[in-house]
């Protein structure tokens, strides 16, 4: 989506007030849609598929950047809501129909924002002359990226429950893996994101220096360093202060891939663009912070 067009939607998800979707509301909605699936439906396309919620926030992120095309279904070209979840479902082996309306009544009713996950589809209807669902994007996770929607479904198929890792355990192997799970602990952020930060940033090379100047593990200019109090050459100074600096940052953006942008980007250039910037070096780091996170879960 062209980043106007990416603004809008998060200024959409963003609304502070949220209205619980019951069985009955939903049913009330679905009719106004013209919906013919049922709230209780377990039906989920593609159901051999096999893909993760954070799979999906991740696929969703190589398409930044493409230009929003009413009717659009090629990337090269441009998308518009429904061919956008279409293919990123599609490209994880879920089937979806082509429209929004369509998409509508894939998978099974979620009944409020309360239950939502990352992955699920969330529909709207912003169209006063013409009810029923014309817009669907797909929900991120923590409770920031969305509205009101008239109808919430997922289409993910369902996976066995799992217990909980012990803690640091999804980092194993990985340098300063102790590090990054205390810091993130402390500062309420995710550790294989912070992790996957250092990965990005110097290799967890506690030493590296760019050519601009960025110093050591999670490479923070000097100035940048100076205000966080933090050395940025000491691996526990510099773990710490990154996962302060993206907690503020999640904060303060509503999400994990605009705090990324405005890691790489800064936060004045996330405010300035309303999402994350068209440069492709941002939006690879991005892409490539996320799928090395979700490698190290």
């Amino acid at each position: 989506m062209v980043q106007s067009r990416i603004g809008e939607i998060q200024a959409r998800f963003q609304a502070p007030l949220v209205r619980s979707a019951s069985s009955a509301t939903w049913a009330t909605a679905a009719s106004t849609a013209g919906l013919t699936g049922s709230a209780s439906s377990t039906g989920i396309p593609g159901s051999a598929a096999t893909a993760s919620e954070g799979a999906v926030v991740t696929e969703a992120t190589k398409y930044l950047g493409v230009p929003y095309l009413w009717g659009g279904t090629d990337p090269a070209k441009g998308l518009d809501c429904s061919g956008f979840t279409q293919r990123v479902f599609g490209n994880l082996g879920i089937d979806l129909p082509r429209t929004s309306s369509q998409q509508a009544t894939s998978g099974q009713a979620v009944a409020s924002l309360a239950d939502a996950h990352p992955g699920d589809l969330v529909f709207f209807d912003h169209s006063s002359g013409r009810p029923g669902i014309d817009h669907v994007g797909i929900y991120i996770g923590d409770g920031k990226m969305i509205g009101s929607p008239s109808v919430i479904r997922r289409v993910l198929p369902k996976e066995a429950a799992t217990p909980p890792a012990a803690a640091g355990a999804a980092l194993a192997g990985v340098p300063y893996a102790d590090l990054f799970t205390r810091a993130a602990d402390r500062h309420g952020v995710d550790a294989s994101v912070l992790a996957a930060v250092a990965s990005q940033e110097s290799g967890f090379d506690s030493q590296a220096v760019s050519p601009a100047g960025a110093q050591g593990l999670m490479q923070f200019m000097p100035a940048t360093a100076a205000g966080l109090g933090v050395n940025p050459l000491d691996p526990t100074s510099a773990i710490d202060g990154a996962a302060r600096y993206l907690g503020s940052l999640t904060q303060q953006f509503g999400s994990t891939p605009l705090a990324l942008a405005a890691y790489n980007a800064g936060p004045g250039t996330v405010s300035r663009y309303g999402g994350i910037p068209p440069y492709p070096e941002t939006q690879n780091y991005v892409r490539n912070v996320l799928s090395k996170a979700e490698a190290y879960r």
